[in-house]
């Protein structure tokens, strides 16, 4: 009865539209008043307790690092050297649009950052070049996605915290997949602008050229270089590493390129300290709901129910991983990272999956939540950008939607497609 006074008061009010942060901590209140079993103080403390930690401190900043780079003429230079290497292909500027969402994903770690970033420019250049509005909104929807997956990855951090795993092996364990999730979508970008006659530009490519568009953005490509390069190599730790991205890009941005001036700073504090209230408030809530459950015992529940199913792995992943695509479809990332760990990780383990494998399984999974409705935060940062209704550009993006959940069970059957490189950098 407690369990379902939990989930049914937390399903009400998203259904009522209450913000997911806001709607956790309500579910958890309502159902610690209903039981009795708990003080109130018991929310207070979580809120409190949840985010005192040294690791999550890198969020942020690296959320600060994103809105100084995005408003800095980065993601512009880095579209650039992009456009260099495969602008006169077939579909060209889509591809080079996929690029440097995924050049732009190694810097800020959030999909609606990245799609903000990319989609202001590259809609309205797309669509001037001939390519169909939704084709291009959605490539620049899907491919933001790319953010949370190749590092730094805001949900890798979450997951570190919460599972108590080694951030820097998330980070360098999400290379690959993300590379790989980013290669699907260029696969299917090229073969539907061949059907739709997207040509490329007509001015041939040359090593001169990109040699030129790399060196305009040397001072942008170095920074997942600073960033990555110095978790890996020992000189700091991911919480650091997120300082330095800011210092590196506020430089970069006011003094190097000149884009961003002294006077836009406050309105990117402002935005940068809004999106931090928010995420840091479903983290405080969503800890609190986690650590309830943990309590009522619900994490033994579901994995003695999954076990009794079936006691086949591959059985079991696949069913983690249809759970995961559906309330990836509901819930914000963090939270369901956050209430889903403690009760889904202890069940990988039990059947031989590596914790930094199961979490970039999480991710991937939930990264694909970001271009599904009814949530679908890309889609509604990408419409806001493009103009298209929501329902329109959900139907756009299926496709994307399928070429991310083929790389998915890639990744899932094939664990040292994310599990080498930590490996290798032992």
């Amino acid at each position: 009865m407690t369990t379902a006074v939990l989930f049914g008061s937390f399903a009400l009010l998203l259904f009522l539209t209450v913000p997911i942060g806001i709607s956790i901590g309500l579910a958890t209140l309502i159902t610690i008043l209903y039981t009795g079993s708990l003080p109130v103080e018991f929310l207070v403390k979580e809120l409190v307790t949840s985010v005192d930690s040294f690791p999550l401190m890198a969020v942020p900043f690296f959320i600060l690092a994103g809105e100084i780079m995005g408003k800095g003429g980065i993601s512009e230079r880095l579209f650039k050297v992009a456009n260099a290497i495969v602008g006169n292909k077939t579909g060209g500027f889509a591809i080079a649009t996929i690029i440097t969402c995924m050049f732009f994903a190694a810097i800020s770690g959030s999909g609606p950052a990245t799609v903000a970033a990319i989609g202001g420019i590259m809609i309205p250049a797309m669509v001037r070049n001939g390519y169909d509005k939704k084709f291009a909104t959605a490539v620049v929807a899907a491919a933001g996605s790319i953010g949370v997956i190749i590092p730094p990855s805001i949900p890798m951090v979450i997951y570190g915290v919460v599972g108590n795993a080694s951030i820097g092996n998330l980070f360098i364990a999400g290379i690959v997949p993300g590379i790989l999730v980013g290669l699907s979508m260029i696969i299917y970008a090229y073969f539907y602008s061949k059907k739709k006659g997207y040509k490329g530009l007509d001015e041939p490519t040359s090593f001169k050229k990109i040699g030129v568009a790399i060196w305009e953005a040397k001072w942008a490509l170095l920074i997942p270089v600073i960033i990555l390069g110095g978790i890996y190599g020992g000189y700091f730790t991911p919480t650091e590493a997120a300082v330095i991205a800011v210092v590196y890009g506020l430089f970069a941005s006011t003094v190097l390129y000149r884009e961003l001036r002294i006077k836009d700073l406050p309105k990117v504090m402002i935005d940068s300290a809004l999106t931090t209230a928010t995420v840091l408030i479903i983290v405080g809530t969503a800890t609190a709901f986690g650590r309830y459950l943990t309590i009522e015992q619900v994490p033994t529940k579901v994995a003695n129910a999954l076990m009794n199913v079936s006691s086949e792995p591959i059985i079991i992943i696949l069913l983690i991983t249809a759970l995961l695509l559906v309330v990836g479809m509901f819930m914000d990332t963090l939270a369901a990272i956050i209430i889903l760990t403690p009760i889904l990780l202890p069940i990988a383990i039990q059947i031989g999956y590596d914790p930094i494998h199961f979490g970039i399984l999480m991710v991937v999974n939930l990264a694909i939540g970001f271009i599904t409705p009814p949530l679908g935060v890309n889609l509604f940062v990408a419409s806001g950008i493009s103009g298209l209704s929501l329902e329109s550009l959900s139907r756009a993006v299926i496709p994307f939607v399928f070429a991310m959940i083929f790389t998915l069970l890639l990744i899932t059957f094939i664990p040292q497609l994310s599990l080498f490189l930590v490996g290798f950098a032992k």
